[in-house]
Formats: structure tokens, C-alpha cells, sequence
């Protein structure tokens, strides 16, 4: 299987220059790898200080990008002289990565032997830390052999994950069984983590650091900023629907039609999960088409894009043309809509408009985020499971202040909760780590 598994990515690497031409993502990341290892080991060779410890972090994504942040920044609070190493696969992270208070930052290069090796020898990190789902069996093997802890963080495997296929345990038992720490976010996690073969002995249950970083972000946010203020001098019922994909707006906008026949003057403000200059245009065309006074969020946050109070000509859908913004823009919604549930890739992050206090709705696909379930157990979220449902749950939040308000509350007091499983994940690391220095 490991012969298979070098022989297919080692096929990729030198069909790599052919694919990575053009702005897709796939293209992107293509090319973002090609030199990720020479970005690292130069690196490692010149700036290094080898009297400091050194920790390489990697995330696939954004979502997983922020759970790991969580952690750097923990981390670095109780070791200042940590030098972070960042990686990620996904180009979706890129200006994540940029943003984030970590000493170098690229791709994960190629999964094969002779990169990670020149990697990890110019790195020499005190350990190699995978976050949430994903680890790479090369660089774990690599780390282990050279006596490198390997552990990961916001463990968690939901049930019917790919990572639990014969297949996947073939390729990655020995990478699990390498772990010299399992950081999950909850016992069943910890229980899943076992059956794939992690030791028994590194398991610990800390909680999602995500949570810490929805929170965290959600605190720090500014109350001034150009996307918010129109909204504040503008309130009125707002709908905010975050990463949304087509299969979702096929259910929300239908819904959300039937819905402003009760509820005057209501908004929606609809984020695409990937706002490509594509999507977003066929999103505009598309609600205007049926009726809402549609403009995007840059458009919107331009003084003359805001009517007066009481005056009632300002759209009524606004569309967000960018990233990054999202987890603020949860403030001025008097209902959240997270996408993903309508879509088979899954649902996405229900932690940020619940740290903003908001009562959350989603769709049926919902199980490989067991946030979402808990959040429904404490009363902060609801499932609706069609049109006719989506509707129901919408109307009467934005009817019913009492209630939503309610749900609300019971969504923060989950986040408040459930915080501090960063810090007592850096905990963790950094008694790893002083056992080697």
C-alpha cells in the first residue's frame, strides 16, 4: 500500500507543471506546492535559531487554519521563544496563513520522501502537529524516524468519516499508531481515534479549539468597521446566510420569499462559500430575478449605499463579494443560516454565528459537525429538513422576539461553555516539547 501510495503522488509531482496553469483551485494549489519544500528548508537553513524550539503546525483548510491559531497563539503565550512552522493544503488558507503570527508559512509540500527529508532535516522542529482530520503518512513516518513527536490537535472523526474505510486504515494505521499525543474534542472522538489505532496512552479529551477561536475573533472584532456600520444605521430583520452553496440557496431563497411575506422590511445578506466573481454574479441575477433589491456588501458599505432611517429604498439582499468577513457580519443577524447542509460535502462552522449570539438554522447534512448536534440539544440551533421547514424555523424566530432571543442566549452560553480547550491543548504541547529541550 505505501509503494502504491509514493508511486500515485510521485505521478502527481511530475504531472504537477501541466495542471497548474490557470486561477482554479486545484491549479493553485498545484502550483503553491511545487516549491513549498525549497520555501521551508530555505528557512530552516538561514533564519532558523536553533537554541529555539521550533513546532510545525499544519491545517488542510481555513476552518481547521483557525483551530490551529487558536493553539499557536496559546502556545506562544506560555513558550515566547517558540518558532511556528505553518502549513496548509487547501489555497483557500493562503491569506489565513499570511495573517497568522507564525515564523514561516507555505503548502504542505509533496507528500514523498525526499522533500520531507530535506524539510524536516533544515526544520529539525521539536514536534510535528496535524489539526482536526488531516495526516499525511510520509511526514509522520519521516518525524517518527527521526525521533520527531508527531501529534494532533482538534481530533475528531464523526461517524462514517473516510478516515474509518478499510482503505484509509491500510494507508494510515501506522501514522496513527506513531502519535505521541491525540487531542480530541470529545470522548467519542477519543474512541474513534482509538479504533484507528492511536495509543491508548496519548489520548486526551480537551475540547474543540475552535470554539476559542469563534469566540476569540468574535471579541476582538470592530465595531467600526466600513461592512458593519451601514448595517447598524440601517437595522431592520436580517437574514445572514455564511457559506452557502448553490444546493443551499436552492432551499434558503424560495424559503426566504415566502418568509418576507410576513416579516416587513426583512434582509438577507448571503456570503457564497466560494465567492468567485462567477458566483457572485449569478447569485445577483438570480435575486433580482425574483424580486430583491440586490446590491454586493462592497457596494452596500459605501456611504451612499445606506438610506436614512426610516426611508425604505436600500436593498433588501446584499451579497458578499469576499472573504474573511463573514464571522463579523454574524452580528447584525437577527437569524443565522450556515450552509453546507443541503450540500454532500457537509455542513460548515455553526461556531461563529452562535459566539455572535445569534440562533442558528441548517440543513439535514449535519452529522460531521457535532457542534451543530449539541448546539440543537441546548436550544441555540435547529435543523429544518426542507423548503417548507426552512421557512417555519425562519418566520418564526423573526416573529417571535422571546424566543429567538432565548435561542440566542442558549447558543452563547454553549460557546461560553465550552472554551478553554485551546489552552489546555498548549498545555499539552508544551510538555511534549520539554521533554526534548
Amino acid at each position: 500500500m505505501s509503494l502504491l501510495y509514493r508511486f500515485v503522488w510521485g505521478v502527481v509531482r511530475l504531472a504537477a507543471p501541466l495542471f497548474s496553469i490557470g486561477d482554479s483551485k486545484v491549479a493553485r494549489g498545484l502550483a503553491g506546492r511545487r516549491r513549498a519544500h525549497e520555501v521551508l528548508a530555505a528557512w530552516g537553513e538561514t533564519i532558523r535559531d536553533p537554541q529555539r524550539p521550533v513546532v510545525w503546525f499544519h491545517a488542510p483548510s481555513v476552518g481547521e487554519g483557525l483551530q490551529a491559531q487558536a493553539v499557536i497563539e496559546e502556545l506562544r503565550a506560555a513558550r515566547p521563544d517558540l518558532q511556528v512552522v505553518f502549513t496548509f493544503f487547501s489555497p483557500s488558507a493562503v491569506d489565513l496563513a499570511r495573517g497568522m503570527a507564525v515564523d514561516v508559512a507555505a503548502y504542505l509540500p509533496w507528500d514523498l520522501k525526499r522533500p520531507l527529508a530535506r524539510v524536516l532535516d533544515a526544520l529539525e522542529p521539536d514536534a510535528v502537529v496535524f489539526t482536526k482530520t488531516e495526516v499525511w503518512p510520509t511526514l509522520a513516518s519521516e518525524a517518527a524516524y527521526r525521533d520527531i513527536p508527531v501529534a494532533i490537535v482538534a481530533a475528531t472523526v464523526p461517524d462514517g468519516a473516510g478516515r474509518t474505510s478499510p482503505l484509509a486504515q491500510a494507508l494510515l494505521g501506522r501514522a496513527w499508531s506513531r502519535m505521541s499525543l491525540a487531542a480530541a474534542n470529545s470522548v467519542a472522538d477519543a474512541e474513534q481515534l482509538g479504533r484507528l489505532g492511536v495509543p491508548p496512552n496519548v489520548l486526551e479529551v480537551i475540547g474543540d479549539p475552535g470554539i476559542d477561536s469563534a469566540a476569540t475573533r468574535f471579541d476582538a472584532r470592530d465595531r467600526e468597521a466600513s461592512w458593519l456600520t451601514p448595517f447598524q444605521r440601517d437595522r431592520r430583520p436580517t437574514v445572514v446566510a455564511g457559506s452557502t452553496w448553490s444546493a443551499d440557496e436552492d432551499v434558503l431563497i424560495p424559503a426566504l420569499e415566502r418568509v418576507r411575506v410576513a416579516v416587513d422590511g426583512l434582509r438577507i445578506v448571503i456570503a457564497p462559500h466560494e465567492p468567485t466573481e462567477v458566483a457572485v454574479a449569478s447569485l445577483i441575477e438570480r435575486l433580482r430575478a425574483d424580486g430583491w433589491r440586490t446590491t454586493t456588501l462592497a457596494d452596500f458599505e459605501r456611504p451612499t449605499g445606506t438610506p436614512s432611517p426610516g426611508e425604505d429604498f436600500g436593498p433588501d439582499a446584499i451579497v458578499v463579494e469576499r472573504v474573511g468577513v463573514l464571522a463579523e457580519l454574524y452580528e447584525v443577524a437577527s437569524v443565522s443560516f450556515v450552509g453546507g447542509g443541503f450540500h454532500d460535502r457537509g455542513l460548515h462552522s455553526v461556531l461563529e454565528p452562535a459566539a455572535a449570539g445569534s440562533p442558528v438554522v441548517f440543513g439535514p447534512r449535519h452529522h460531521n459537525a457535532r457542534a451543530a448536534s449539541e448546539l440543537i440539544s441546548d436550544g441555540g440551533a435547529k435543523v429544518a429538513g426542507d423548503q417548507q421547514a426552512l421557512e417555519r424555523v425562519v418566520r418564526a424566530w423573526l416573529l417571535d422576539e422571546e424566543s429567538r432571543n432565548e435561542a440566542g442566549a442558549a447558543a452563547v452560553g454553549y460557546i461560553d461553555r465550552h472554551r478553554g480547550a485551546a489552552k489546555r491543548c498548549a498545555t499539552l504541547l508544551d510538555s511534549l516539547i520539554s521533554t526534548i529541550r
